[in-house]
Formats: C-alpha cells, structure tokens, sequence
C-alpha cells in the first residue's frame, strides 16, 4: 500500500506542477437565441488559430455562459452550435495577459431539422477508424435480436461451438460495457450477453490492438459495448417492446431515462425479458470398434432483468465526480433430454441410456463504481480515479435420472439418481489512477497505475440416491477457492508530425495468485511480472490515402473457474474438467490497414500465441466416458485478410460488403503425441439497406464462413440469411420493425474433432430461426448531447469470471 500511496502522489505532484506552469488567461463570453435568452447546454470549442486545432471543448451553463482559463498566448476564435439551431462563430482574437469577454454569440433557429436528421440517418452501418472498427447498432433491423447475435453479425466476428466470440479467427477477447470491463466470460457472459436487447445499444467498437492504458488481457482484443445514454438539462429517454416466435416465444421490455438539472446528470436503464428457447446438440463418437450416437436436447426458460443506474455531478468546467450502480439476474429452468445409443462394429444395435435431468439455475451480477475526473489544462490534460467493487454469484440444482435399455429396449435394473448442488461466487476490488499530459499540441503522454484484488470461491455436493436416502459421493464433491492481485503501471507517448502518428507505450504487469480445493495443500501458486509493449504508427499519404500499423503483446489468463480441479458431469458420458496446471497464454499480435477516403480496401492481420488455452478430449475407451479439460497448446497461428466498406450504390440503397481470408494452425503434443492441424479459410459477410418513401426501408443480411480449423477442431461451413422492415413515424420519434432470421434454418456449428483415439462428429443447433417484432418509442427533449463516457478499473477480472 506504501509503493500504491507513493505513486499516486507522484501523479497528483506532476499534474499539480503543470498546472502552475500554464498561463491564468481568461476567455469567457455567452450564448444566446435571436431573442437574446440564454441557452444552455450549447457546445462551445476553442479554436488555435492559424491551424484550426480544437484546444478546449464545454458546454454552456444554464445562464448561457461559458468559460476557458489557463488559455495560452496566442490567436483564436469562439465556434458555437447548438441541435435546432443554425452555426455560428466569432471573429478571430488575441490572448495575451489578460482576459478576454467576447461579445455575445446569436444562434438562429434552423429551418431544415428534417434534412439534418435524414443525413444523421444515413450514418454507415460500419464505420472504419484508424485503430477500429465502429458498428453504429441504431442504423440496423435488430427487431427481437440480442446483444450476443449483433456482435456475431460485426466484420471479423464468429461464434464457437459454445457461444463464445471470436474475433479474426482468435480466441481471448475482452468485452467492456461502456469502456468498462464486464469481468465476465464463458457462460456467465454469454447469458448477460443474450439478456441485453439490442434496442439499448447505440455502438459496437472492434479494437483489435489496444494501447498500453488498456490491461494487457485479451489475446485477441476488444470489444467495446456503448448503451444507449443522452445527457442534458430536462427529461427524456425511450422505450422498447419486442417478442419473437421461433420453436418457442420470446417477449423483452425496457426504458431508459434520463433526467439532468443543474450539475447534476442522471439516468436509469431497466430492460426485462422473457425467452423460452431450445438448443439441440448431436454427438456421434466412435470408441474401438463400436459407434455411440448421443442426442441431447436442452429446453431453457430464462427469465432477465437487467438494471443500472448513475450520476455525474459537474463540480465546475474542471472537476467531475460520478457513481454507477449497475447488475443483472437471470434465474433459468431448464429441462434437459438424453438418449445415447451404443452400435457394433456391425451396424446393429447393442444398447441404449436415457438421462432426464432438470436444472434450475440463478446468476447475479451487481457492480458498483466511483470515479473523479479533473481537467488540469485546457491543451486536454486529465487526472481520472476510479474505485470498484464487482460480485458475481450463481447456483445451481439439478437432478439426473439415468436409464439403461438393452438390445431389444427393456430396463436393465433400476434407475440411476443423482443430485448435484452447487454455488459459486466472485468478489472483484480494484483501484487505478490515470493521467495525460500534453507537453504541445503534438506530443502527449498517458501513464497510470492499477491493483486489483479477486477472491473466487466454489462449492459442489454430487449425491446418489440409494435405499437409505441421498448419500454424498465424496469423488464428486468440491469447495475451491482462489485468490489473486494483479498490480499494473504504464507510460505511453503520442508524438504527431506532419504526416506521420507514432504512438508507442509499455505496460508492466504484476500477478500474485493461489488456489486451493477440498481443503488440501496449495494446488496453484504464481508469483510472475511480464512486460507488454504496445506500438502504433500512422502514415497520412495524401488527404485521400491512410496507412495505419499496430503491434501489440498481450496475454491471457485463465478463467477462475477454469482452474478448478473438479469435475461437473453434464449426462453419464460427457465431463468437463478443471485444470490447475493451466497456464497464462501469451500473443504477439501484427496489424496493418490501408483506407482510401472512408473506404477500407486492406486489413491484414498476423498473430502468434504461445500457450493458447484450448478444449481438450480425453476418453477412455472402457468406461466411454469424454472428459474435456483446457490445456496448453504449444503454438497457435492465425493469418487474416479482409476488404470492405459501405458503399452508396444509390441515394437509397447502402451496401456493406465485406470478404475475408486466412489461415488457422494449431502445433502442440496432445497427449504424448504431435497434432499438426492447418486450414485455409475465408467467409462473405453482405448487409444491405434500401430506403423506401414514407419513412420505409427493407434490410438483408447474409454470410458464408467456410471450412476452418479452431484449435483442435476442424469446423465445416455455415450460412444464413435474414430479411427485415422498418417503418418510421410520429414524427421519426417512433419505430417498428420486423424480421426474420436465418431463413433456411441453416446456422449451425458443425465439426469433427479426429486425434489419437479420438473421433467424434459435431453438431450444435439454437433456435436461430424466429419472427421478431419490435417497437421503440423515444420522448422528451430531444435536443441533447451525448454523455460522457466513463471506464472503470475491473477490466480484465470481469471477463474472467466465467471461463468453460
């Protein structure tokens, strides 16, 4: 705590001596319609004259004044505007020693609102920056969709056999919601994820390389989710209602309010749903000679409820102070059918076994953060805290029946009963400090600190029911606990020249953690630092052609429940296991990208992972049973290629194609053998938007992914095809929409799994086919600004919690 006091003082001191070095000048002036009152709220930027470089942003207060200080010498003018209102500016000034009030600034009403939302409308689907890639969610048909199906539909994303993302072909991605980390993965972020109706997303950003301020999890990058939130004095907000039929229905509901006086700006999202939904999921695996074909069908009823809530209380134009309070429940009743059928080597039938086995299922997540921001200089400089505390929990009580038939279907002996009761939960504190400093209008440095403190607990009972009642199976019973702190530093530079951005930092890691089950010696104990080096170069060859590159280390640590020695039965033939052993991946990762104009034409992507964490089969051909535990690989390469942007191919109809290639390989010892698996893949991915008169439009979307290896298994190839329309009205402050998904009921995941004595066939299938229709409602002031965004110092712990 001593070094963590020592350090933050140390930023407090920079940002305190550079603040006594700027100047003390003074620019002050109001805003005002054509009937001189004031107006609040109305964007006001700092222009440098003779370059045109914004130095300082704010907003007017309610008596329609602004003020900059700490203004150095030199020329510049006032740029004003206001949603509704016609721009306006004020006549170049000079700043010497003393301050300056410019005359009062008159905006007139604008008599074409409507044209200016047409051309707000017209924003692209996907918009392509610099170091990312945007997905602007509101300009899509994302009628009965969910959060998890709108990032699968993003350039470069794909899902695996268990829900998880992937992007560009690589595994270990971070999600954050709203530059916060959801310190969630696995399961536990794919049930919030497929909670999360997309009417409440605004943005999806894909951000391959992150630089140093970023934790250096995440082997193949971000995802960044920003929620739908406006900010400004009065009241408003939205409304949605969604249902969907596909084999079952779906019904979600949910507002988001925004209310903000004064100082003061605060809102409050609430979403609810309802989904009843099946998944099917068929293993065909051959052990020695004979054939076992398994069928297992899931049927989940979940019902969501999705809360947060915060404010911001604008102290002054300098200092900022913000709380956030946000989680999720999703308590589930699942019934799960098995029937598993053994053959000869012959072809003919030699027995079978049917699992009934009922599940009720409760996860929670609540998350709370307080963060202060403080403005030290006009040029940009900021000094941010932020502190939180994240818990996640969830149980878990189930109940399996198991039957056995022979040859000619008869019960042999009685039923099988078994229960399992277990709960878990993770505890996340984390503190961190962050400061910029901008020497000039061209070099600027970001550096920051961050300490995190995780404890995991588990707790699993197995019993079987025997004629004396349920008796405890101690092989099958558990308790886990693991704790761990991540300490972490960074410096990064950015130096601008003419043509030419260098940004280059390096992040220093600190990782401390232990484990323990059951009560026995330490099974996991890790003391280990790595440096993480981040660069990112941009080439402007002329005002029409850009040239981006980016190299970045990362790594990836296992998931806590990952670590967990334990093994969870899911029907009398298939485990999944835990492995202490597992170790932290590490990724050295390559980027280049060249634009024309907005245009995309060449993305190319080239990593290296060592120690990549992978699904691993292991069966024993006497007990036919499958347990699957992650492990190590030795080496993973991933090589990818991608074209495409949206074009205007008329004045109403927008078209976003995208075509990408690569390769996958996968090199390791699996199980005292070599395993050398390599495939060339490539995928078409077309959405297209055709606007119609009277506020109408039509939306396609389709995409083929072919063939690939993903790390031991060899995927075949998919395809899908959605169609949707959207109608505007009530003044375009109200939208419905109608879809329909996957058309020919052709998205599956499908793949064999073939090493040693393994071989296995593959097919995962979802309710993929469905009618949704939605409705959205927004009300109140609509002349509003966005929110500022805030991002929180759990990161990479919530996207931990989940694991396989």
């Amino acid at each position: 705590m001593n070094r963590i006091f020592k350090t933050a003082l140390f930023i407090v001191l920079i940002s305190g001596i550079q603040t006594a070095w700027a100047q003390n000048n003074k620019i002050s002036g109001t805003i005002t319609d054509k009937s001189n009152k004031p107006l609040d709220y109305a964007s006001v930027a700092l222009i440098h004259l003779p370059d045109s470089a914004s130095v300082a942003l704010q907003a007017t207060n309610q008596q329609g004044v602004y003020e900059f200080s700490n203004v150095k010498a030199g020329r510049y003018l006032i740029k004003t505007l206001m949603m509704g209102y016609q721009k306006n500016q004020s006549a170049p000034f000079e700043v010497k020693a003393a301050a300056v009030r410019i005359p009062a600034l008159i905006l007139a009403d604008h008599s074409q609102n409507l044209k200016e939302v047409n051309i707000i409308s017209k924003m692209p689907v996907i918009d392509q920056k610099a170091d990312r890639v945007i997905v602007n969610v509101e300009q899509m048909n994302t009628a009965g969709d969910n959060a998890l199906e709108v990032i699968s539909r993003s350039p470069g994303v794909k899902l695996d056999k268990d829900d998880n993302i992937v992007l560009k072909g690589k595994s270990g991605i971070n999600v954050m919601i709203d530059g916060k980390m959801s310190y969630m993965s696995g399961q536990e972020l794919t049930t919030y994820l497929k909670s999360l109706p997309a009417t409440v997303l605004s943005k999806i950003e894909l951000i391959s390389n992150p630089p140093a301020s970023f934790d250096a999890a995440g082997t193949a990058g971000i995802i960044n989710i920003k929620l739908k939130r406006n900010s400004m004095q009065g009241f408003n907000g939205n409304m949605n209602l969604g249902g969907g039929y596909g084999r079952y229905e779906k019904v979600n509901a949910g507002t988001n309010l925004n209310y903000n006086i004064g100082k003061v700006s605060t809102y409050l999202r609430l979403n609810a749903g309802h989904y009843n939904s099946y998944n099917r999921l068929t293993l065909n695996r051959t052990i020695g000679a004979e054939q076992y074909n398994q069928l297992n069908f899931w049927h989940p009823i979940t019902n969501s409820l999705n809360y947060s809530t915060g404010a911001d209380y604008f102290i002054n134009d300098k200092h900022t102070l913000g709380v956030m309070v946000k989680g999720f429940t999703a308590p589930e009743e699942t019934k799960v059918n098995s029937n598993s059928i053994n053959y000869s080597a012959t072809g003919a039938k030699m027995g079978s076994t049917e699992m009934f086995n009922p599940q009720s299922n409760t996860e929670k997540n609540h998350a709370f953060n307080l963060n202060y921001r403080y403005k030290t200089d006009s040029l940009g400089g900021e000094l941010g805290f932020d502190a939180d505390y994240v818990r996640y929990d969830n149980s878990k009580n189930e109940t399996f029946t198991n039957t056995y038939f022979d040859v000619n279907d008869n019960v042999m002996g009685n039923p099988i009963d078994l229960r399992n009761m277990g709960m878990g939960n993770v505890a996340i504190y984390s503190v961190k400090a962050d400061y910029t400093l901008n020497f000039n209008k061209t070099l600027k440095m970001e550096t920051g600190w961050k300490s995190s403190w995780v404890k995991s607990e588990s707790d699993v009972r197995f019993d079987s029911l025997k004629t004396a009642g349920w008796i405890n199976d101690p092989r099958r019973t558990n308790q886990f606990l693991y704790r761990e702190n991540i300490n972490a530093a960074y410096l990064s530079l950015d130096q601008s020249f003419k043509n030419i951005q260098i940004k280059a930092g390096l992040r220093a890691e600190q990782t401390l953690g232990k484990g323990t089950s059951s009560g026995t010696s330490t099974l996991i104990d890790r003391k280990y630092w790595k440096l993480f080096p981040t660069v990112f170069v941009s080439f402007k060859i002329d005002s029409n052609n850009l040239v981006t590159a980016a190299y970045r280390k990362s790594i990836n640590r296992p998931s806590y429940r990952s670590l967990n020695p334990f093994t969870f039965y899911s029907d009398p033939y298939t485990a999944l296991q835990g492995n202490p052993l597992l170790q932290p991946s590490y990724a050295n990762s390559f980027q280049l990208n060249y634009s024309l104009k907005s245009f995309r034409v060449l993305t190319l992507s080239y990593s290296v992972n060592n120690g990549s964490m992978w699904e691993v089969v292991y069966q024993n051909d006497a007990t036919k049973e499958s347990i699957s535990r992650p492990e190590n690989l030795n080496r993973t390469t991933n090589f990818y290629m991608a074209t495409g942007s949206p074009i205007d191919i008329t004045k109403w109809w927008n078209n976003n194609t995208e075509v990408s290639a690569g390769f996958n390989r996968t090199q390791s010892a699996v199980q005292g053998n070599g395993f050398n698996a390599f495939s060339w893949n490539w995928s078409v991915m077309m959405d297209n938007t055709i606007t119609l008169p009277k506020n109408y439009s039509l939306t396609t979307y389709a995409y083929y992914d072919s063939p690939s290896v993903s790390g031991l298994f060899h995927s075949l190839g998919s395809y899908q095809l959605n169609i949707g329309a959207k109608k505007l009205f009530w003044n375009k402050n109200a939208t419905l929409a109608l879809k329909v998904n996957d058309i020919f009921n052709t998205s599956a995941f499908r793949a064999n799994l073939e090493y040693n004595n393994i071989k296995t066939y593959w097919k995962n299938e979802w309710e993929s086919r469905r009618v949704n229709l939605s409705f959205t409602y927004k009300f109140g002031n609509m002349k509003i600004k966005t929110a500022r965004n805030r991002s929180t110092g759990t990161r990479e712990e919530e996207n931990r919690v989940g694991g396989n």
